[in-house]
Protein backbone atom coordinates (compact mmCIF):
# COMPACT_ATOMS: atom_id res chain seq x y z
CA UNK A 1 0.00 0.00 0.00
CA UNK A 2 1.37 3.30 -1.05
CA UNK A 3 2.32 5.70 1.89
CA UNK A 4 0.52 8.56 0.75
CA UNK A 5 -2.69 6.53 0.10
CA UNK A 6 -5.24 8.32 2.16
CA UNK A 7 -7.89 5.57 3.30
CA UNK A 8 -10.99 6.22 5.64
CA UNK A 9 -13.11 4.08 7.75
CA UNK A 10 -17.12 4.26 6.32
CA UNK A 11 -18.26 1.53 9.03
CA UNK A 12 -16.73 -0.64 12.01
CA UNK A 13 -18.61 -3.03 14.16
CA UNK A 14 -17.58 -5.89 16.31
CA UNK A 15 -19.23 -9.45 15.13
CA UNK A 16 -17.99 -12.12 17.85
CA UNK A 17 -14.23 -11.78 18.04
CA UNK A 18 -13.72 -9.68 14.93
CA UNK A 19 -13.58 -6.07 14.35
CA UNK A 20 -15.13 -5.24 10.58
CA UNK A 21 -14.14 -2.94 8.96
CA UNK A 22 -16.18 -1.04 5.76
CA UNK A 23 -13.12 1.00 4.29
CA UNK A 24 -14.15 4.20 1.39
CA UNK A 25 -12.32 2.01 -1.28
CA UNK A 26 -15.27 -0.81 -0.99
CA UNK A 27 -12.90 -2.95 0.50
CA UNK A 28 -13.83 -4.85 3.98
CA UNK A 29 -10.76 -5.87 6.87
CA UNK A 30 -11.97 -8.83 9.33
CA UNK A 31 -9.67 -8.55 12.09
CA UNK A 32 -9.45 -11.12 14.97
CA UNK A 33 -9.58 -9.02 18.82
CA UNK A 34 -6.56 -11.25 19.53
CA UNK A 35 -4.97 -9.79 16.88
CA UNK A 36 -5.68 -6.59 17.23
CA UNK A 37 -4.47 -6.71 21.08
CA UNK A 38 -1.32 -8.70 20.33
CA UNK A 39 -0.58 -6.03 18.04
CA UNK A 40 -1.10 -3.29 19.97
CA UNK A 41 1.14 -0.20 18.60
CA UNK A 42 1.43 1.60 22.28
CA UNK A 43 4.80 2.33 23.27
CA UNK A 44 4.46 -0.13 26.15
CA UNK A 45 3.41 -3.37 23.97
CA UNK A 46 5.22 -2.40 20.59
CA UNK A 47 8.26 -0.07 22.26
CA UNK A 48 9.61 3.38 21.04
CA UNK A 49 12.66 4.05 19.43
CA UNK A 50 15.43 6.43 20.65
CA UNK A 51 17.77 8.41 17.99
CA UNK A 52 20.16 5.27 18.19
CA UNK A 53 17.40 2.65 16.74
CA UNK A 54 17.28 1.75 20.48
CA UNK A 55 13.91 0.11 21.26
CA UNK A 56 12.73 0.66 24.99
CA UNK A 57 9.17 -1.09 26.30
CA UNK A 58 7.62 -1.38 29.17
CA UNK A 59 7.30 -4.13 31.40
CA UNK A 60 5.57 -7.39 29.59
CA UNK A 61 2.16 -7.55 31.33
CA UNK A 62 0.53 -11.20 31.67
CA UNK A 63 -2.40 -11.43 29.09
CA UNK A 64 -6.10 -12.96 30.45
CA UNK A 65 -9.56 -13.38 29.04
CA UNK A 66 -10.57 -9.84 29.55
CA UNK A 67 -7.24 -8.77 27.78
CA UNK A 68 -8.81 -10.24 24.52
CA UNK A 69 -12.19 -8.54 25.51
CA UNK A 70 -13.37 -5.30 23.79
CA UNK A 71 -15.62 -2.71 26.14
CA UNK A 72 -15.62 -0.37 23.32
CA UNK A 73 -13.72 1.52 20.49
CA UNK A 74 -13.32 4.96 20.02
CA UNK A 75 -12.54 7.10 16.71
CA UNK A 76 -9.33 8.93 17.02
CA UNK A 77 -9.27 12.15 14.78
CA UNK A 78 -9.69 10.93 11.00
CA UNK A 79 -7.08 8.88 10.99
CA UNK A 80 -7.26 6.15 13.63
CA UNK A 81 -9.30 4.11 16.35
CA UNK A 82 -8.48 3.39 19.78
CA UNK A 83 -9.77 -0.25 21.41
CA UNK A 84 -10.60 0.12 24.97
CA UNK A 85 -10.28 -3.20 26.32
CA UNK A 86 -11.68 -5.09 29.63
CA UNK A 87 -8.50 -4.74 31.45
CA UNK A 88 -8.44 -1.18 31.36
CA UNK A 89 -5.70 -1.18 28.22
CA UNK A 90 -6.48 1.70 26.33
CA UNK A 91 -3.10 3.37 25.04
CA UNK A 92 -2.62 1.78 21.60
CA UNK A 93 -3.66 3.82 18.85
CA UNK A 94 -4.52 1.98 15.42
CA UNK A 95 -4.56 4.14 12.27
CA UNK A 96 -6.21 2.98 9.61
CA UNK A 97 -2.62 2.40 7.38
CA UNK A 98 -1.89 0.00 10.06
CA UNK A 99 -5.63 -1.51 10.84
CA UNK A 100 -5.60 -2.00 7.18
CA UNK A 101 -2.42 -3.97 6.78
CA UNK A 102 -3.54 -6.14 10.06
CA UNK A 103 -6.63 -7.23 7.60
CA UNK A 104 -4.96 -8.34 4.84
Amino acid sequence: MSADLKIQVLNYEIVNDILLIKWDDGTESFIPLKKLRDECPCANCSGETDVFGTVYKGIPQLKTQKSYTLKRIENVGNYGLRPVWQDKHDAGIFVFKLLKELGE
